[in-house]
């Protein structure tokens, strides 16, 4: 679904668009695999909240791609016990954001998607209504215009940023709790691949070992466990009898060119560029046009899982391949790169 879309619509509404997709995330924090100390905060900032009948603190969810924010936000609504509005940072406006605000129930739970996108007068716009919830609106046009001061209802904001260093620091640390979500490991991962062929329909057999095999490549990530389970699943319906096996599984990985680590294609091509074009380093700008692809896409889905992997490092000249992306691309490490590290 076309994210601008998110700007206006309530929780119904994104489940009738989602279908299917929204039946297969979890519903509650006990459901929700993974995360156990954020969870445990989470649970006691929510029974301490409903105790006394007051709206949560703003959390701001923190983490790479696809490790559960968007979840974890509507579960925070589920538990709450209260409606749900979603809106996409990069779509919002100062006048969306004002109708939207005035429209809020009581206790309910305002989510915005990639709000370090979010334009700096909006989120200054943010500040009376997060502290104090009220809303300064204009009437009229010009040096003229009056300012009416409306109130709101005692909301919660929900935030989910990538990269929290790009929010205004007045309007980060008016988030009560700010929470960052890790890689998942292998083993959570591998439960959240048996309930999801479970729940998919029509339910998909996989063996034991097929499962840790998908959860090992998955990068530590949730959503991409998903996405590799469908294509497994695909693969298995065409090439057998629809049952993954460990030996199908380990030939549509293959096939689908997810090596033992997890790298695609994208990954493998980044690294082959830092070292066959740039002697293994190289600025953000460069490898940006290197490869084909915006700034913003390198810093938020290739680099992340290469520092995590030990195959990348950040330096103040530039980004450096280790010599483990050397040895793992199967390129000889340079004389010059072992006095690097």
């Amino acid at each position: 679904m076309n994210k601008e879309m998110h700007t206006l619509l309530n929780e119904s509404d994104i489940e009738e668009l989602e279908g299917n997709q929204y039946s297969l995330r979890p519903q509650s924090l006990e459901e929700f695999i993974g995360q156990e100390q954020i969870k445990e905060q989470l649970r006691i900032h929510i029974e301490a909240a409903k105790s006394r009948n007051q709206s949560l603190s703003h959390i701001l969810f923190v983490g790479p791609p696809g490790l559960g924010k968007t979840t974890l936000a509507r579960i925070v609504a589920n538990e709450m016990g209260s409606s749900f509005k979603s809106a996409v940072g990069p779509a919002m406006e100062r006048l969306d954001l004002a109708s939207i605000l005035t429209g809020l129930e009581e206790h309910e739970i305002f989510f915005i998607d990639e709000i370090h996108r979010m334009k700096g007068h909006v989120q200054e716009s943010m500040y009376p209504a997060m502290e104090d919830y009220k809303i300064d609106l204009p009437i009229g046009q010009g040096p003229a215009a009056d300012i009416i001061t409306v109130p709101l209802a005692h909301f919660t904001l929900v935030g989910a940023t990538t990269r929290e260093g790009l929010l205004g620091g007045p309007f980060r640390d008016r988030f009560g709790n700010r929470i960052h979500l890790d890689y998942y490991a292998p083993e959570e991962i591998q439960i959240a691949i048996n309930r999801l062929s479970q729940k998919m329909q029509p339910p998909v057999k996989i063996d034991e070992e097929a499962e840790y095999e998908l959860a090992r490549r998955s990068r530590g990530t949730m959503r991409i466990a998903e996405n590799m389970l469908r294509k497994v699943r695909d693969y298995a319906t065409v090439k057998s009898d629809g049952v993954i096996t460990y030996e199908i599984a380990q030939e549509a990985l293959e096939f689908f060119q997810i090596d033992e680590l997890g790298l695609d294609d994208n990954d493998r091509l980044y690294l082959r560029t830092m070292i066959e074009n740039f002697r293994g380093r190289a600025g953000l700008k460069a490898m940006a046009v290197a490869v084909s692809e915006d700034e913003r896409t390198i810093e938020e889905v290739y680099e992340p899982f290469l520092i995590k992997l030990g195959f990348l490092t950040l330096t103040p000249m530039g980004r450096v391949a280790t010599d483990a992306a050397y040895q793992h691309l199967g390129y000889p490490v340079p004389e010059y790169q072992t006095t690097l590290f």
